[in-house]
């Protein structure tokens, strides 16, 4: 199979990080600015559960209590404004709304707002470092949904952004492949196990174990074997690697790189060497544009994305 991606991503995202002033106090931001020319890789989907609900712009600010956004969805939470209101019905309609939106849209992944009480996921609270009740009520349908989150804040490091995009494009091209062989399994297995190791060494290696198992056998796996597989490949893709483990596999698949095509980038420092991130983010997409050319392989970023207009 080849190690490319062709078609635009789909990315649904809160549409107070897409520029519009949709929140409670009428402000938005738009976060996407932060990535250049990466904006036009992909087609966009703003929403906000909020607004679809009814409760306009602007207006007064809403707090979870009783419990956080699962326990919502089962009765056992509220969603009121700040006059004591309760706002219950309105926002499961918004969310639902935006939820149907995201699903006609058939995004790949959604990029939400931490902090708030309905897009939250890690916390629904920014009031003196508070978690609040997370996740949020819009936040627990995602996570329900199995949604491919990322963090709008992430769109601000360069780095960041790098290690989302790659591990998006790799969980998107296994989704669209049919796991139904060893040999696909095998290939499959040889494109991503470096980003796996790097994500979570322990993790990495115990579906390399899982692996093995499969391709020793005399005989084909069960159809469950195979989902389970790839859904355990696919789970750990979704985690975000730290950035030491990233400087440290960046210079040794660019060794391999370098040896295995003659690659050769210039400004490419090995782990020690202190420099801050950005230089490390240039240093990444200096080695995928040199690899895009000529639809090789790079272990840190294994599947090239190269939408078409």
């Amino acid at each position: 199979m080849e190690n490319l991606l062709k078609r635009k991503l789909k990315l649904g995202i809160a549409a107070c990080q897409f520029g519009s002033k949709v929140r409670y106090n009428g402000k938005g931001i738009d976060l996407t600015q932060y990535l250049g020319r990466d904006r036009g890789q992909f087609i966009w989907t703003p929403v906000c559960p909020e607004v679809m609900s009814g409760m306009g712009v602007p207006r007064p600010s809403i707090k979870l209590s009783g419990g956080n956004g699962f326990d919502f969805w089962e009765g056992r939470a509220n969603i009121k404004n700040k006059e004591g209101q309760n706002r219950n019905e309105m926002i499961k309609k918004g969310a639902l709304a935006c939820l149907e939106t995201l699903e006609r849209a058939e995004i790949d992944a959604y990029i939400f707002m931490e902090g708030s009480p309905s897009c939250g996921v890690y916390r629904t609270s920014l009031k003196n470092q508070r978690l609040g009740n997370p996740p949020g009520v819009f936040g627990a349908l995602l996570l329900q949904k199995n949604v491919f989150l990322i963090s709008s804040i992430d769109l601000q490091s360069p780095v960041r952004w790098w290690d989302w995009k790659r591990r998006l494009v790799a969980f998107v091209w296994i989704k669209e492949q049919t796991v139904n062989s060893k040999e696909i399994l095998k290939d499959i297995w040889d494109k991503v196990k470096y980003v796996l190791y790097e994500l979570h060494e322990e993790e990495g290696t115990h579906i390399r174990d899982e692996v093995r198992e499969i391709l020793k056998s005399e005989e084909e796996a069960s159809p469950e074997t195979y989902e389970k597989i790839t859904l355990e490949i696919l789970n750990l893709l979704r985690k975000p690697a730290e950035l030491e483990n990233i400087k440290k596999h960046l210079w040794e698949n660019y060794v391999d790189l370098k040896k295995k095509n003659g690659i050769e980038v210039s400004e490419i420092y090995e782990p020690n060497i202190l420099r801050n991130m950005t230089h490390i983010a240039q240093e990444l997409l200096g080695i995928e544009i040199e690899v895009r050319k000529i639809n090789g392989f790079f272990r840190s970023s294994p599947i090239n994305y190269k939408p078409e207009r």
